[in-house]
């Protein structure tokens, strides 16, 4: 009795500016423990820093191959990556993903298994500083994120979504590949559409893909309010998607803000009830991110004392950043 063939994998990689962690992120791929044939595909946006001719030195090696992202997008250079795969499994990785020497076999043999047409695991996000770390114990929260598999971990099935993911090459066809207009988001509508067409796609928490966070409030506030406004776009263009747990973060914005109003109309008017129906959204939140903030840092993980106390600034950062976009809106008129 013959076992069957091994799949063809096509690893892709869309990169903009990345030449510090590219070398790196390439070794990772090359050194896969999989039986069958890989090659990797690199989509080079137009970068500044010698990412084009690093990856045409690495190019060098017969498994990996670079094409050209014009635009720069990530789903561009994804559909790019797609067009010249010769793989029938497709697995997607960032130029800064540190995956480990797994990954790919656990992805390929959870697709046989399952008969999903996309498989993913967890989003790991690890920080390398104090605050770093506080932000990953926040990404890893239901607080912090809500209860996606993805981020906080859970049992293997059947999800909305999954991080980067290792797909069958024919769903991606079937469903026409990555929406170049979604600037963001642009996994979560993949899935939705994989969905959509009939297709499973499922989560397992056997892989892992470590995350590095961002360093500064700054940096983050602008990730979050970019994620809110582009999942804005997916509700407006799929508003069946539309739960509570994305209406969460714009309805605390919206109550911190009627809150102020009334507290400034407190002030104006000297009729302090005023005041206090404008403090209690305020007084609200607060208690409820000192509870998740004491919980997290209680959770034995690496989280050290100095990152707990930059915890409540992090959770506030994230929600209001992410509902402001969320209400602001405007990623479908191509707003940076």
């Amino acid at each position: 009795m013959t076992s069957a063939p091994v799949p063809m994998v096509s690893v892709i990689m869309p990169v903009l500016n990345e030449r510090e962690h590219l070398e790196h992120a390439v070794g990772q791929i090359l050194s896969q423990r999989y039986d069958g044939e890989l090659e990797l595909i690199i989509a080079v946006g137009p970068s500044s820093d010698g990412t084009w001719a690093l990856a045409q030195e690495l190019a060098r090696d017969p498994r990996v191959r670079v094409v050209d992202n014009p635009t720069g997008k990530t789903p561009s250079g994804l559909n790019a990556a797609i067009a010249a795969a010769r793989g029938e499994i497709i697995v997607r990785v960032d130029g800064h993903a540190m995956i480990p020497e797994d990954y790919v076999a656990v992805g390929v043999q959870t697709l046989e298994r399952t008969g999903a047409d996309n498989v993913g695991g967890v989003m790991d996000a690890q920080g390398l500083t104090p605050f770093g770390e506080a932000v990953a114990r926040a990404m890893t929260s239901r607080f912090g994120v809500g209860g996606a598999s993805f981020h906080v971990g859970g049992q293997e099935g059947s999800a909305l979504t999954v991080y980067l993911g290792t797909f069958r090459k024919s769903a991606l066809v079937r469903v026409g590949g990555y929406d170049e207009s979604m600037v963001r988001a642009q996994d979560w509508e993949m899935n939705l559409r994989i969905r959509n067409s009939g297709g499973t796609v499922w989560f397992t928490p056997l892989m892992r893909v470590t995350y590095r966070p961002r360093t500064t409030l700054g940096a983050l506030a602008r990730q979050y309010r970019d994620y809110g406004r582009w999942r804005r776009e997916v509700a407006r263009r799929h508003p069946e998607t539309v739960s509570l747990r994305y209406l969460a973060a714009p309805a605390l914005v919206t109550a911190l803000i009627i809150g102020a109003v009334l507290l400034l109309a407190a002030m104006v008017t000297l009729w302090w009830p005023l005041a206090v129906l404008g403090v209690v959204p305020f007084a609200g939140y607060a208690i409820a991110n000192l509870a998740a903030t004491l919980l997290t840092a209680r959770t034995p993980t690496r989280l050290v004392r100095a990152a707990a106390f930059r915890l409540p600034a992090i959770y506030a950062t994230m929600h209001c950043s992410w509902g402001w976009g969320f209400i602001r809106g405007g990623a479908d008129r191509g707003q940076p």
